[in-house]
């Protein structure tokens, strides 16, 4: 991501938003940022963008390709439209957190915020690390000096009152906030149904989508019922496509189907194509997006592509490199590249010159027993899917089999 490595939050309001083609989507009128339950930084969720129709929604600080002086551009020209509300836990820094009053520890003293600023960690999530106050000093017409402190060291207890949760859901939303998805879904399973819906109906579309595909079968169908529709397929949009393929083949037909059609075409298809094959297959169990390269591109392409922190450690650990076009199903399959080789050609080298041609391919209608096989012979936590005209479909990890080789419910029980 280009960007200022550290960006005051009153300098964005107003700066014009553009997808990754130069269209104007919209104006910056306020960041959404998360409260934790210890003293650390809080996350940044994302931005309130205001649509030239005067709709304000929301648009996940994943989605942020780069943060200018004059200018904020996106990822995606892909934005979800859905008016924007603020869910418990969640403090608009411009709306709310500006002019709330917080104490200096050091001092004990107060002071009235009057920006903040945000920065991006090594894991490409944001923060709001810094908070520029005024002190009150107690005397009428004097104004006290201003100061820019990190987070740490102020301590704003009034804040959680600007959120609207009840008082249970507003701690455990700060806990889970640190905690990985994993974690988080089995807490999830032994929560009270109704407590679990309201920590579903604070969470943001991207959270509550990696937390669902850690739930076991019914625990996700059972949150899935519970939201609307719109926001069922905004949830199912952000999942992974073989983690929603996988949950849609648990629905009644008519409702995957409403809920197919309500997504966008673009998530949908692939998801669509993953339903054709039978869930024990290769096909069933692939994932649509793998990491794909053309022939020309270099190996320090490649190797910045496996750092993507968003990809598994098993998605990351090899490289397809076929003919255009790139998204599955892709031109013509010429083979793989595995990291371990990768790390050890000078990055200006071609990634088509450190290419696996020997290794064979798994096809999609191979069933789970042999793509178990396949994986044992090669040693290996990720192979390719290729159709019998030398397409890329996707790719298997071992991830997806494990899921599948365990009973069913082993996400809800505790057994070593």
């Amino acid at each position: 991501m280009a960007t200022s490595t550290k960006v005051f939050v009153a300098q964005l309001v107003g700066l014009p938003v553009f997808g990754p083609d130069g269209e104007s989507i919209g104006k910056i009128r306020d960041l959404v940022v998360a409260l934790r339950i210890d003293a650390s930084a809080p996350r940044v969720l994302g931005l309130v963008v205001e649509l030239a129709t005067r709709r304000r929604i929301f648009v996940p600080m994943l989605r942020v390709n780069s943060i200018e002086p004059n200018a904020v551009t996106l990822a995606t020209g892909s934005v979800n439209l859905r008016r924007f509300h603020r869910r418990p836990n969640e403090v608009l820094v411009i709306g709310q957190l500006l002019d709330a009053r917080v104490s200096i520890k050091a001092t004990r003293g107060t002071a009235v915020v009057l920006d903040t600023a945000i920065e991006p960690t090594r894991t490409r999530d944001w923060v709001l690390s810094r908070v520029a106050v005024r002190q009150r000093t107690g005397r009428i017409g004097r104004r006290g000096p201003v100061q820019v402190l990190n987070w740490e060291e102020i301590d704003a207890p009034g804040l959680t009152e600007l959120t609207h949760a009840p008082q249970g859901t507003a701690h455990l939303l700060a806990l889970f906030d640190s905690m990985r998805a994993t974690d988080v879904a089995a807490a999830l399973h032994e929560l009270p149904a109704k407590r679990r819906y309201e920590v579903a109906d604070a969470l943001d579309d991207e959270r509550l989508a990696d937390i669902i595909q850690e739930l076991s079968n019914e625990d996700q169908k059972d949150v899935l019922s519970h939201l609307d529709d719109e926001r069922a397929a905004d949830i199912l949009e952000a999942m992974d496509p073989d983690d929603a393929a996988d949950l849609l083949a648990e629905l009644s037909e008519m409702d995957k189907n409403r809920l197919l059609e309500l997504m966008e075409p673009a998530e949908s298809a692939p998801v669509r194509r993953l339903l054709e094959y039978p869930a024990h297959s290769a096909g069933g169990l692939m994932t649509p997006e793998p990491i794909v390269l053309t022939p020309d591109a270099s190996v320090a392409e490649a190797l910045a592509r496996v750092r993507n922190p968003d990809l598994t450690p098993a998605l990351a650990s090899m490289v397809f490199v076929c003919r255009p076009p790139t998204d599955t199903p892709t031109g013509h399959y010429l083979g793989c590249a595995h990291i371990q080789r990768l790390l050890r050609e000078p990055p200006s080298s071609l990634v088509a010159g450190a290419l696996d041609t020997e290794l064979s391919s798994v096809r999609p209608d191979d069933s789970l027993t042999q793509v178990t096989k396949y994986f044992a012979a090669y040693n290996l936590v990720c192979a390719p899917v290729v159709d019998e005209q030398d397409h890329l479909l996707g790719a298997v990890t071992v991830d997806d089999i494990l899921d599948h080789l365990l009973p069913g419910g082993w996400r809800e029980t505790n057994d070593a």
